[in-house]
């Protein structure tokens, strides 16, 4: 159950000010302890709160869009400073969208998409990104870029034994 409870997480927050989750928000859910309340231990369903709390993408809308993704809802600035406001947070960071620059920010800085896979599926030719919190007040992004394609190294592919 520990493994469960630690490794299986729809949100994270550091130092009860940094809000980090998979996409974004989501209009069913106002505070913070709303996310507790959601029974995690099962498949992401089609719509609905869990949902939008790892399909949502942020974008310049007032406050909520249809997503073209067909699941979750885009949110906007007004969106984002009224949760920040409500949950006493500094900083929503998520991940879910692949920035080229390797993470940016939004909303006056309340929020941060981070995306750490480079050059996305060997072809996208990003930077990926992953931010070091020192504290809540300081952070810093940490940029990295793609292994060369001649400096690559592909394992061969086995079957491991305990498959056998």
């Amino acid at each position: 159950m520990f493994l469960m409870t630690s490794f299986n997480v729809l949100s994270q927050l550091i130092d009860e000010q940094v809000l980090c989750v998979h996409g974004g928000l989501s209009p069913d859910i106002k505070t913070l302890d709303q996310i507790r309340t959601i029974e995690r231990n099962q498949e992401i369903p089609h719509k609905g709160a869990f949902c939008d709390l790892v399909w949502s993408d942020p974008e310049d809308v007032d406050t909520w869009a249809i997503s073209p993704r067909g699941a979750g809802w885009l949110f906007g600035s007004k969106v984002t400073n009224e949760f920040v406001h409500i949950n006493n947070l500094k900083l929503i960071c998520r991940a879910h969208q692949l920035v080229h620059e390797g993470y940016k920010f939004m909303f006056d800085e309340k929020l941060v998409t981070v995306w750490s896979a480079p050059n996305y599926c060997y072809r996208c030719g990003n930077i990926a990104s992953i931010m070091v919190f020192k504290d809540v007040n300081r952070r810093e992004p940490k940029l990295f870029r793609a292994v060369p394609d001649s400096e690559r190294v592909i394992p061969p592919r086995t079957t491991t034994p305990y498959f056998l």
